[in-house]
């Protein structure tokens, strides 16, 4: 009778641990599988880059040190390797932009460029779905954290190798406002 109540309990205990064990992985697939989908987005913007950085060229051709910072920054993104490194590469890539759309407004006739309206547009659409990603990022991120910090799953979390995911986090270039001067 003993062993059979101690059979029935390792039984529950290994149940228990190999759920604990496919949740924790299911909820860390969850965060890569968000992260792709930024940086599907993020691809998307950065292909964008070229495009906009040529039309605006044209017309602000003195404004090289603003078309520079934009293109240095898209290269950091496209040799960033790691997660931590894409999300340094778009915040200095948000503020490079945000200069770029300072710098449009001083030419009307680019402005009025029906090549750099839509790339503008496109590029608006993208940063949209940017943002949503971001969220939901986040928010998987927030299930995931708490998953492997919570009592007993933090006993097997770490005994497992699972560790915490990074927050994607505006930095500072992306908190400042762009100033427009007319």
């Amino acid at each position: 009778m003993t062993f059979m109540i101690l059979l029935v309990i390792s039984a529950v205990f290994v149940f228990f641990v190999i759920s604990t064990y496919n949740n924790l992985v299911v909820r860390r697939n969850r965060v890569k599988n968000a992260w792709a989908q930024i940086d599907v987005q993020l691809k998307k913007r950065f292909d964008l880059i070229p495009n906009l950085v040529e039309t605006v060229k044209g017309y602000a051709r003195h404004e090289s040190a603003t078309l520079e910072a934009v293109v240095k920054a898209r290269n950091q993104y496209v040799s960033a390797s790691t997660p931590a490194d894409m999300m340094n590469a778009n915040g200095a890539m948000s503020g490079a932009l945000g200069r770029l759309f300072a710098v449009a407004e001083s030419y009307p006739d680019l402005k009025a460029n029906t090549n750099f309206t839509a790339l503008q547009g496109e590029l608006s659409g993208i940063e949209e779905k940017i943002g949503y990603s971001r969220q939901f990022y986040n928010d998987t991120v927030l299930i995931y954290n708490n998953a492997i910090q919570v009592f007993p799953a933090n006993l097997f979390a770490g005994m497992f190798g699972f560790r915490e995911e990074p927050y994607f986090k505006a930095d500072e270039a992306e908190r400042q406002n762009i100033h427009v001067k007319f």
